[in-house]
């Protein structure tokens, strides 16, 4: 549906102001739809985004600071993302050993099977870009890359 009609607003300044309002109501759209899809799973986006982090980190343990690093909600607060999926046993924290101050954290068995069965159902949000062709999605993806510069 067009921008106009969702937000109910029938002039823009400018095509660049529609364009910003537009990714911004798009990135809230896709937020609603990935809130609602990993809810069952009783984690949030932004936890599943550590698990991935982890899980391409695996065997090898992750700093805090790397997971902010990859992180793709850059105002997520990773420590205390991390401590409630400690809580869940889908990650395990170990004080390092060259530098107490650090923390390293690696994926458990539980959270690599949450993946899985996560992974199984992805297709779900993925089909939402299904109005779009592979040719559309490619440009969509030039785009995005060449507006963040």
């Amino acid at each position: 549906m067009e921008l106009e009609k969702e937000i109910k607003q029938k002039k823009f300044n400018n095509e660049y102001q529609k364009a910003l309002l537009n990714i911004i109501y798009t990135n809230s759209w896709i937020s609603t739809i990935q809130s609602c899809f990993f809810k069952p799973y009783k984690i949030s986006p932004q936890q599943y985004n550590v698990l991935r982090i982890l899980k391409g980190q695996y065997p090898a343990p992750a700093s805090i600071n790397l997971i902010i690093d990859r992180m793709l909600d850059k105002m997520s607060n990773a420590s205390r993302l991390v401590e409630k999926l400690r809580q869940k046993g889908l990650v395990e924290r170990q004080e390092c050993m060259h530098d107490r101050r650090q923390v390293e954290v690696t994926i458990t068995p539980q959270g690599m099977e949450l993946l899985g069965e996560i992974a199984a159902k992805n297709h779900e949000i993925e089909s939402r870009f299904e109005s779009l062709s592979e040719e559309e999605v490619t440009q969509l993806n030039y785009l995005l890359d060449k507006l963040r510069g």
